[in-house]
């Protein structure tokens, strides 16, 4: 029953008409209004059900907002279902099964309503509804805030999302809101959400906050457009994507993270333009899985109050920054596992208390006119596999400026290391590089120090003023004999003496301070698969090693034990068949092509380097380099560019091995007119047409390479044989454990061997397990909380430095 009368003025023109009349429920006012009727309600509690169908004026009394309570005992308080006028209401609702105040149809008006409620969504929009609300506010601690579901739209102005028991602002169905000035606080869930193919969100001028998850959420295929937006104060990621998500950042500003300021996963797409990034727990920009790309356009990245890099690509993700700024950060720039790269385009990277930017597991990373200061590392380049370009970059006020360890091969030309407190340029570990027209000025070192028997080559360069010297390189290396050592040509020195090569013991490995990580490379433990390197490979040197030595390193690795085995038994096929045509006889055909499948830090990629080596020291190749390739590498975008880029990539594999990772990425199930069809195609003909030429292994996950197999058979009959990478069990992970500790100098304290066997047996085994690098990252771990624990100590002994202890092992999540 109503508390109060409802007064109707009847717009119509019929003359028959009443002009007025009054009804004792709002029900029966409403079926007794004609199109244009304005219906005032009397101040009261109504507990009716209320389904507005025509395109009348429902207000509450002039001057008395709330004063008109719609507040049934169940189902929807208010249903409207045309472009009626809604004002000045209260509306509350007690239904978790239904929403308080309901919008199928037309293009209604809801102005100065206020929802308080405890329903399934305080406001919800769908169908063909296309409402504009203006001024309304929802309190719903129980369920979402407002809901725009399947294909409902509609403009919300100046609205305030007060308490949400879940999303404040849930779109999905393909949903398509626009927000303006819109405050979103107090949810349980997402500030903003929108989900699903088609579903769509647009907020201009708005604020998120205070909300238990994250602030802005787009996932399955949605997209959204923020501009000028505030998002602050979560207790999860500020912007997380996920599936195919795209998502336009458009002068906003995300800060007071406790995580992730903002994590794209799966395929998302990102661009930010004037956006700034502050105050955030874990990374600035968090950026994971092949396809997943970030562009940033004058941005600011900074203020970091966790111990986590700012940006964190991996996985095989994009990230493009132009014209941005990073600074006041432990790590500026992550770039890590195979397929990953970074673009950093005349930006500036400063007051980064680490590394400003680390490349490593087979990343590529390409920074052009930037500026690095104020940093421990300018760049480091890390591993086996890892590389890109610095190009016209200048890197003041570091303690080293640019160091290259393990393998890693970068370019870097017309680059200019000003006042570094130690090396300008530190190679070491058998890391290589080439270093063009680049300048080292007042170091506190050397130059350019190179170590081991690196093969760096260094043109046109020049050093002045270096304490120590302009050019170091030491002597002894184990491969110095075979000239294996740096290239160095047109350098120059302000030195009397020019370039030298002292006898004097090389310098150890680059310690740049107390806050800086070590050659260990303590890396934040966020990485899940195995690594590539880029699609070029730099020419590549020829074979210093037999096979019996190369053998003898495969033969070193923890584990693989049948894939030693294969890797013998073909080995002595091809050396028995060369021995047996040196004496005339008939040698068997042996196919040298490979498939490898396996779980990720299995190993494939360093066998299949040493399978090259192998082959070239049997003379079966010219050169035994191995060119890492993935489908990005493969395929083109339109019609002709994957046969040459196939082309390409086998063509710097001459005399090498061409190593194909995630190959059955090239045919997907739903492929329909996908381009890798054609680079199958390419590959099948190059394999036949040149079958000398180049050894092709394709590997990746084992299920999804037996479907690749199956569906190409072209492709399988190429083929030789297939070698399994087993998953490497406790007692392996524990060797993998023990022989880092032994190359860094650590030692495993009593009890420490069996804390590991048991944590590594209670590690997940999922899809994210990493094998070999789920060990390597428990040492890290294990070695980070060990530094965190000496470092209160005032004169540690020589066993405090080095123990590793069980009190040390990561927590299991």
């Amino acid at each position: 029953m109503a508390q109060g009368t409802v007064q109707v003025t009847h717009a119509g023109t019929s003359r028959w008409r009443r002009r007025t009349g009054e009804y004792a429920s709002l029900a029966a006012a409403l079926e007794a209004a004609a199109d244009g009727d304005v219906l005032t309600v009397a101040p009261g509690t109504y507990r009716e059900n209320l389904v507005v169908q025509r395109a009348v004026t429902l207000r509450g009394p002039e001057g008395s907002p709330g004063s008109v309570r719609i507040a049934p005992v169940d189902g929807v308080p208010l249903t409207v279902r045309a472009s009626a006028v809604i004002q000045d209401l209260l509306v509350e609702g007690q239904d978790a099964a239904a929403p308080a105040l309901l919008v199928e149809e037309g293009t209604p008006e809801l102005t100065d309503v206020r929802v308080v409620t405890r329903s399934a969504a305080g406001i919800e929009v769908r169908g063909s509804a296309r409402p504009t609300v203006r001024r309304c506010t929802v309190d719903n601690p129980a369920g979402i805030g407002i809901a725009v579901v399947d294909g409902g739209s509609g403009v919300f102005e100046d609205c305030e999302v007060v308490a949400a028991g879940q999303a404040g602002v849930a779109v999905r169905g393909g949903g398509h809101p626009r927000l303006e000035r819109c405050r979103v606080h107090h949810a349980a869930g997402s500030g903003l959400t929108a989900t699903g193919e088609n579903s769509a969100l647009e907020a201009v001028g708005c604020e998120v906050y205070e909300v238990r998850g994250s602030g802005v959420q787009i996932t399955g295929r949605a997209t959204a457009h923020l501009t000028d937006c505030d998002v602050h104060r979560t207790t999860a990621d500020g912007v997380t994507l996920d599936t195919d998500a795209v998502l336009t950042l458009a002068d906003c500003r995300i800060h007071d993270i406790p995580e992730n300021a903002v994590d794209l996963r799966s395929r998302s797409v990102l661009t930010l333009t004037r956006t700034s990034v502050r105050q955030f727990g874990r990374n600035g920009l968090s950026v994971w899985d092949p396809g997943t790309r970030v562009d940033a356009n004058q941005c600011e990245i900074f203020d970091s109050t966790g111990d986590y890099p700012a940006v964190w690509v991996s996985d095989g993700a994009t990230a493009v920054l132009d014209s941005c700024r990073v600074h006041d950060v432990p790590d500026a720039l992550f770039v890590l596992d195979r397929g990953s790269r970074a673009d950093v385009v005349d930006s500036d990277l400063f007051q980064v208390r680490n590394t400003a930017v680390s490349v490593s597991d087979g990343a590529t990373a390409q920074l052009d006119d930037c500026r690095i200061r104020d940093a421990a590392t300018g760049a480091w380049f890390r591993d086996h596999g890892s590389g890109g370009t610095l190009a016209n970059c200048t890197l003041d006020g570091t303690q080293t400026g640019v160091i290259v360890t393990k393998g890693a091969d970068p370019t870097i030309e017309r680059c200019t290391v000003d006042s570094p407190a130690e090396a300008g340029f530190y190679v070491s570990a058998g890391g290589r590089g080439s270093f063009l027209n680049c300048q080292v000025r007042g170091s506190g070192g050397y130059g350019f120090h190179v170590l081991d028997g690196c093969r760096s080559t260094l043109r046109k360069c020049r050093t002045e003023r270096c304490a120590r010297g302009g050019y170091e390189f030491a002597e002894g290396a184990p491969d110095a004999e075979s000239g294996t050592g740096p290239v160095v040509e047109d350098c120059t020195s302000d030195e009397s003496a020019g370039l030298r090569t002292p006898t004097a013991p090389p310098e150890p490995a680059v310690q740049t301070t107390g806050r800086t990580p070590g050659l260990l490379g303590a890396i934040p433990g966020q990485r899940t698969t195995e690594q590539e390197p880029p699609a070029g490979a730099a020419e590549p040197q020829p074979p210093a090693r037999t096979s019996k030595a190369v053998l003898g390193e495969l033969d070193a690795l923890v584990g693989l034990d049948s894939v030693k085995r294969e890797v013998r038994a073909l080995t002595d096929m091809i050396e028995v068949g060369r021995r047996r045509q040196q004496a005339g006889l008939k040698a068997a055909s042996v196919k040298r092509h490979l498939v490898f499948t396996g779980s990720p830090g299995t190993g494939k990629t360093t066998v299949a380097r040493l399978y090259g080596e192998i082959l070239a020291s049997l003379g079966v190749l010219d050169k035994g380099h191995l060119v890492e390739v993935s489908r990005v590498d493969l395929v083109g975008e339109h019609i002709g560019s994957t046969a040459i880029r196939t082309q390409e990539a086998f063509e710097r594999a001459r005399g090498g091995v061409l190593f194909i990772d995630e190959a059955y990425a090239l045919s997907p199930e739903d492929a329909g007119r996908d381009f890798g069809k054609e680079a199958i195609d390419t590959l099948v003909k190059l394999m036949e047409d040149q079958r000398d030429a180049v050894v092709v292994i394709v590997a990746g996950y084992t299920a999804e390479m037996e479907r690749f197999l199956s569906v190409n058979p072209g492709v399988a009959s190429r083929f030789s044989r297939t070698i399994t990478f087993s998953d490497y069990g406790p007692e392996e992970l524990l060797r993998i454990v023990e022989q880092q500790a032994e190359e860094h100098e650590y030692r495993l304290a009593p009890g420490a061997a069996e804390a590991l066997l048991k944590y590594f047996t209670a590690v997940p085994k999922g899809p994210a397990f990493g094998n070999g690098r789920t060990a390597r990252q428990t040492f890290e771990a294990m070695v980070e909380r060990h530094a965190s624990r000496v470092a209160q100590v005032d004169e540690p002994s020589t066993d405090e430095l080095t123990l590793l202890y069980a009190q040390d092992l990561p927590d299991l999540t």
